[in-house]
């Protein structure tokens, strides 16, 4: 009798660990996988998209959720921006008032959302956040997005290809001239070595001495005289 109350009593013992097993193995089953960008850069006026995709070990349901929230840079403070179930709730107040669109779908597990006439302002976190019950349990991927004006990275381009343009010849051009003047130097010193001398048809550079016309009928007297 006492062997069976013994079993009895490991046996209850046993009754939490396998509990605690079984929860989490219900919660890795019913949990879900969500992606989402790091880090989005987008421009001033130009549609940014905000992808965020999910995969879930249930079937898709109208119970499905998705909520995107927004957190301004240096503040703890985070506001709603678009809601789905079934249909698609962008916010109608705040700073994204009218411009957020959705651009997903649910049944590819895609709950991408897009920002219209994105600003300086929208720089900041964002958030992606699915349910679809049984499954509920998730991580939360954040996106930072970051906005700039398009006109000074063109003016930089414009700038850098400028440059290009101007140094490059000129770069060539000094080089062409740099090569002459070796090859020039090398001829004079190649001349040099061989003991080079003018023939006596060569023209010779040195000015010939002309002599004024009184002078000329002075040398000619003389030679008549002898």
């Amino acid at each position: 009798m006492q062997q069976s109350g013994a079993g009895g009593g490991r046996g209850c013992a046993l009754l939490p660990l396998l509990g605690v097993l079984l929860f989490q193995g219900v919660y890795i089953a019913l949990s879900l996988e969500i992606k989402a960008d790091a880090h989005v850069r987008g421009y001033v006026g130009e549609k940014i998209k905000l992808k965020c995709t999910f995969r879930s070990t249930s079937s898709i349901t109208d119970k499905l959720t998705i909520d995107w929230t927004y957190r301004p840079p240096s503040s703890s403070r985070t506001e709603s921006i678009f809601h789905y179930q079934s249909f698609q709730y962008p916010t109608t107040a705040g700073t994204f008032r009218d411009r957020i669109s959705w651009a997903g779908d649910v049944y590819r597990g895609d709950a991408s959302i897009s920002i219209s006439n994105p600003t300086l302002k929208d720089n900041g976190t964002f958030s992606c956040a699915v349910k679809n019950p049984p499954d509920v349990h998730h991580n939360i991927p954040v996106t930072e997005l970051t906005v700039t004006e398009r006109g000074f990275g063109i003016m930089l381009s414009s700038v850098a290809l400028l440059s290009v343009l101007v140094f490059v010849p000129s770069a060539v051009v000094v080089v062409l001239l740099l090569v002459r003047m070796g090859r020039k130097s090398a001829g004079l010193k190649k001349r040099n070595k061989s003991g080079y001398k003018k023939s006596s048809i060569e023209v010779s550079d040195e000015p010939s001495l002309v002599l004024p016309r009184s002078t000329r009928g002075k040398v000619g007297g003389e030679t008549g005289g002898y």
